[in-house]
């Protein structure tokens, strides 16, 4: 019986072996993790345990003796004359209070010892070796005793000095540190792959890696790259410190970077807490962590501890909880957003990630479900960082199920039964319901009342939610339907206030057909586009009538924007929404009828140059457009005004010359404001 035990423990200690090894060369040489950080640590801390308890068992090659990789063969490869080893974790207070209790112990020491507390960044290790304080090699940590010759990529971090400051430094100098990726240039390369078809990383880790890993220095140098120093390996020809923490504050003056958030405490106790305050900070940093480093400060007790085979005995890794993590996807649904976005959510098997138990998570788009290849019924890993939603970011596809069935896209809204539509070119499917899809409805509601559109005083955000949520507004029409007891009774609004509302809307009952077209709410119909169309057709029942052929024939107006406005007018909903408008009274002045007084820019020609630092170009046009002016993007001998920001050039060189009336920002601004209290 005993040899049965031996040989079922020795083949599962050989498949632990062959597991790890592979995912080692997945994550560290292709770059392309299969299983999530907090997975492959219970695989290789399981290995290590079954080795502490058959001894006789342990091989020489086994991933317990190893730090890393083997190098990529690409690249030449660089001997750490000084090894660079990895570090043993902890992953809560009794094993970081152990960690302590054995540090003490080995050095016959019952008092507290100082350590140097520093965030882990979750990056690529490297190497940098000063010569005489110039950089002349950078390199990969790669297996810990070999790595890759990377200087070139390394050279074009602008946080890597090429030389460092001052003086004092030693002769040779060998810096170690993390090279790794900011939250807000990793979420930017990956918004810039999706517009491309390029590569989508999957977290920052994997982005820093691959980028430090381009055969082109030019590609690195494009790629938003950091390095943060945290130790010191090989020293000739000088001296430094003996607190940990004072060598990296004259790195710091030497022109190396360093965390900010570096901290060095008395006593375990003030590790644990240390930590807690990073847990309950980690998801402000611009970067990510994935635990905290505590190591003895002092450099004498250092070398006193010593090491294991794999780790030093002075330091530790204190992990965060997983922020990735194995789950399976059960199905999804198709939930709509306010403005009629039709997004998949996945339905997950319960896990615990990123301190919460996560049973849902994002899929985006039906573009990401086709990149991601996903299926119901697969092994994915599911990743959430702080409080960003969670989303799954790939699929284990060797633990596919024969029953695995592919995700399909609605055709109709699963809220109101109107077709989903979705563009060639628009990655976006979204429900056709406009107006009258009740998951869109205060979104609608408040856009038909904005400034621009209906222009109903008084109405701002939070009065439409509380109408919405009561029950007494359930369409735009609702709202010319609102009695002043009704709405006096609400939470915030007494009499005057609700006599107030009532009076803004039976004023905005009278208003321009553009202003109208524009609070319909038509997808990519913008304010100088709704009145463009308002002042080509003259009413509406033109407009609703207008083939394809006859939209595209206006200006600003395309193939694509063209097909929105005739789905819009074609839907039942959208018919019965506006029918029912007339009902309330609701007056649209065409264009051709708009009294003067309301048009007071009618016949002028205006030209916009420069940068207007306050508003868009576009709202400018259009604000002036409503105002019965033409715009024009030419000045010419019939241009009567021209609107001059900084950086104006040609446009205001040629309108002095015409002598054409001009008109600084700050000037435009005060003009219209008269002109729209008129």
């Amino acid at each position: 019986m005993p040899v049965l035990i031996e040989d079922s423990v020795r083949r599962e200690i050989e498949q632990l072996r062959r597991d790890i090894n592979d995912y080692n060369y997945r994550y560290y040489v292709l770059d392309d993790p299969t299983i999530p950080d907090s997975e492959y640590d219970r695989l290789l801390r399981c290995l290590m345990q079954l080795e502490a308890e058959h001894p006789e068992l342990v091989t020489q090659d086994s991933p317990t003796r190893r730090v890393g990789a083997t190098p990529l063969s690409v690249f030449d490869q660089v001997v750490h004359r000084v090894p660079m080893l990895s570090l043993g974790n902890a992953f809560n207070d009794d094993e970081m209070r152990d960690f302590d209790r054995r540090v003490r112990s080995r050095l016959g020491r019952s008092d507290e010892l100082e350590y140097a507390c520093e965030p882990k960044l979750d990056g690529i290790a490297v190497s940098l070796i000063y010569a005489e304080g110039v950089l002349v090699q950078g390199a990969t940590r790669g297996d810990g005793y070999n790595g890759e010759d990377i200087t070139l990529n390394l050279r074009t971090i602008s946080s890597i000095p090429l030389r460092l400051l001052g003086s004092g430094w030693p002769q040779l100098l060998e810096v170690r540190g993390e090279v790794y990726m900011p939250l807000h240039g990793f979420d930017e390369l990956n918004r810039k792959a999706r517009q491309t078809g390029g590569k989508v990383f999957m977290n920052p880790r994997n982005a820093a890696a691959g980028s430090l890993r381009q055969l082109d220095p030019s590609i690195t140098a494009a790629r938003p790259l950091e390095m943060c120093c945290y130790s010191v390996g090989q020293v000739e020809g000088g001296t430094l410190p003996d607190q940990h923490t004072e060598i990296l504050q004259q790195l710091n003056r030497w022109g190396l970077r360093i965390n900010q958030e570096m901290r060095r405490v008395q006593g375990v106790s003030a590790c644990i807490h240390y930590y807690q305050n990073l847990q309950n900070k980690r998801d402000q940093l611009h970067y990510e962590i994935d635990g905290i480093v505590f190591k003895v400060n002092s450099r004498r007790l250092q070398d006193r501890l010593g090491f294991v085979s794999r780790a030093p005995r002075w330091a530790i890794a204190y992990k965060f909880p997983a922020q990735e993590e194995m789950t399976r996807l059960l199905n999804v649904e198709f939930q709509v957003g306010r403005t009629g976005a039709v997004t998949p959510v996945a339905r997950l098997e319960p896990i615990f990630v990123g301190g919460v138990t996560v049973s849902n998570a994002t899929l985006h788009n039906m573009d990401e479900v086709q990149r991601l290849g996903i299926c119901i019924g697969d092994m994915v890993v599911v990743r959430r960082a702080g409080d960003v939603i969670p989303q799954i970011v790939r699929v284990v596809l060797e633990n596919r199920p024969e029953s695995a069935s592919a995700i399909v896209l609605p055709k109709t809204c699963p809220v109101c039964g109107s077709a989903i539509v979705r563009s060639e070119q628009g990655a976006v499917a979204r429900c056709s319901g406009g107006l009258y899809c009740p998951a869109q409805r205060k979104q609608a509601i408040k856009h038909f009342a904005s400034r621009k559109a209906m222009d109903i005083d008084g109405l701002g955000d939070k009065l439409v939610d509380i109408l919405v949520d009561e029950g007494l507004v359930d369409s735009v029409v609702a709202l010319y339907q609102l009695k002043k007891e009704q709405v006096s009774k609400l939470e915030r609004m007494g009499d005057k206030s609700a006599a107030n509302l009532i009076q803004s809307l039976d004023k905005s009952r009278r208003v321009t057909l553009g202003c109208f077209i524009y609070a319909l709410g038509i997808r990519e119909v913008g304010e100088t586009t709704a009145h463009n169309l308002a002042n080509h057709f003259g009413n509406l029942h033109d407009l609703q009538n207008a083939t394809h052929e006859q939209l595209i024939e206006i200006r600003d107006v395309g193939e694509i924007v063209a097909h929105h406005i005739s789905e819009f007018f074609q839907q039942p909903h959208n018919q019965e929404i506006i029918r029912k408008l007339v009902p309330e009274q609701i007056i649209l002045l065409n264009p051709a009828k708009i009294p003067e007084k309301m048009l007071p820019l009618k016949g002028q020609r205006w030209v916009l140059t420069g940068t207007l630092a306050t508003m868009p170009r576009d709202e400018a046009k259009a604000r002036l457009q409503v105002l019965g002016a033409r715009v024009s993007s030419s000045v010419s001998a019939r241009t009567d005004r021209l609107v001059a920001g900084p950086g104006a050039g040609s446009k205001l060189e040629k309108a002095q010359s015409l002598d054409v009336d001009i008109i600084d920002e700050p000037g435009f601004l005060r003009f219209l404001e008269q002109l729209e209290k008129l």
